[in-house]
């Protein structure tokens, strides 16, 4: 195995798969699904996973076991004890250790073969460029009060002309989002622009995700805090998350259909057996949803919030 740095940032991980191991064998059982001359295009593909916590480890995980052939992969953190009931690479063999570091690991022993950018720090504009840099689809997983990284991530891609998928673990639900580089941007579908307090940012994110929100009759949102990053979430919600994503980035790999980017959005709640499906033409700026994030936004204040991570 062969692990570089570039720029003191970017460990390039790269090597020759044990003999024991064969591509065509490892994903033979695809086919049916996909065509030989498909598994072929997968393995050539390069995927951007930007969060390797709750669901970025998980999506990671489907799309090698997919036979996806490359990964630029990016996360600051270590895992730590409360990663466990949700994350992949969370154990308590790996508490301590950086998230980048592990995943890549994990994605090694899935795929010998599989080629990695490995980025061990936090999304900015400084290196998003090279985060993106030769990538056909970018999968946003960060964390969810990580506004200003999602903005600049979506921004990106669009810029480049890469689709980029987000999908959500809410409760016990997941609720995702492609968007197509011609279509309605990720600012405009979530009508977000530098001038919002950060809350409010934050409130429009979880308002569009979900407009249907059929997590709210059992989900406490008191569990959340801003300050520390705490928020209700669930192992089963984040592997439904990367079951959606995968068949999202699948699909725009292949040239397959349907794809409904934004403004349709989508939400499956295991829990209440529920699939709500449909079209925000105007996105979060429809009277409706404006009422939807002004309630919330009162619920909050209520709850004793005034700004982001700071209590009122």
């Amino acid at each position: 195995m062969r692990s570089t740095r570039s720029s003191g940032e970017m460990p390039v991980i790269d090597g020759s798969p044990p003999a024991t191991f064969s591509y065509d064998a490892a994903f033979s059982r695809h086919l049916g699904l996909l065509a030989p001359a498909e598994q072929g295009r997968l393995r050539g593909c390069r995927v951007a996973i930007a969060g390797l916590g709750g669901v970025g480890g998980i999506h990671l995980a489907t799309l090698a076991r997919l036979g996806i052939g490359a990964f630029h992969i990016a996360d600051p953190d270590r895992f730590n004890v409360v990663n466990i009931n949700r994350q992949y690479g969370a154990t308590t063999l790996t508490l301590g250790r950086p998230k980048a570091e592990v995943m890549a690991e994990e994605v090694r022993a899935i795929n010998p073969e599989v080629r990695l950018r490995v980025f061990d720090e936090a999304i900015t504009a400084a290196n998003v460029g090279a985060f993106l840099d030769g990538v056909d689809v970018v999968i946003v997983g960060i964390d969810f009060y990580a506004t200003e990284a999602r903005r600049l991530l979506f921004r990106e891609a669009r810029r480049r002309g890469h689709w980029a998928v987000t999908a959500g673990p809410i409760g016990f639900s997941a609720a995702w989002l492609t968007f197509d580089p011609a279509g309605m941007s990720f600012d405009r579908y979530f009508d977000l622009d530098d001038a919002m307090d950060p809350i409010d940012q934050l409130i429009a994110f979880f308002v569009g995700l979900a407009p249907r929100a059929t997590q709210l009759p059992y989900m406490d949102l008191k569990a959340a805090d801003p300050r520390t990053g705490r928020g209700p979430s669930a192992a089963l919600a984040c592997h439904l998350c990367s079951g959606v994503a995968a068949a999202e980035v699948l699909k725009i790999l292949l040239g397959r259909s349907p794809i409904r980017p934004a403004p349709w959005y989508s939400q499956f709640d295991a829990y209440r057996q529920r699939f709500c499906h449909g079209r925000l033409a105007w996105g979060n700026r429809h009277p409706l949803q404006r009422l939807k994030r002004r309630i919330l936004r009162y619920r909050l204040r209520r709850m004793g919030w005034d700004r982001l991570g700071s209590p009122a």
